[in-house]
């Protein structure tokens, strides 16, 4: 997927949040250790530093949603990560996500973290990141 490509899905996927330009996508892909897995349905972004791992964003078109794309590439970025040395992964998500959160606890992950208005919104505050880990391997 392209930068271009990537932004327009996480645009759709987070219509309340700042969606990542594809600068950002770009610049992110650039760098050492980045992953990208999935397709023009839903992908994940992330990378491995050393022996952690840290999911950047997970997106899905809404119109491809609770088909389990999300859990799937989520199960194969933790298997890359492990194989590439990484011991643990971590990830934010915001305190009100429950979908991304019901998705992140029945993979493992438990909260090692809050973060106090760290996602602000379109309308309304700004919301808690949740930080989640999950040992690999």
């Amino acid at each position: 997927m392209t930068p271009a490509a990537l932004a327009r899905l996480h645009a759709a996927a987070f219509s309340e949040d700042r969606p990542w330009t594809e600068a950002e996508f770009a610049a992110l892909l650039d760098l050492p250790g980045t992953l990208l897995l999935g397709d023009g349905r839903a992908f994940l972004l992330g990378r491995v530093v050393l022996d952690e791992a840290e999911v950047l964003t997970i997106a899905t078109d809404p119109a491809h949603r609770r088909q389990g794309l999300a859990s799937a590439i989520l199960a194969t970025f933790e298997s890359d990560a492990a194989a590439r040395g990484a011991r643990q992964a971590f990830l934010e998500v915001a305190e009100d996500n429950l979908p991304a959160r019901a998705l992140y606890d029945g993979r493992g992950y438990g909260r090692i973290g809050r973060r106090p208005a760290y996602y602000a919104r379109r309308t309304g505050p700004a919301v808690a990141a949740l930080v989640l880990a999950r040992p690999l391997g």
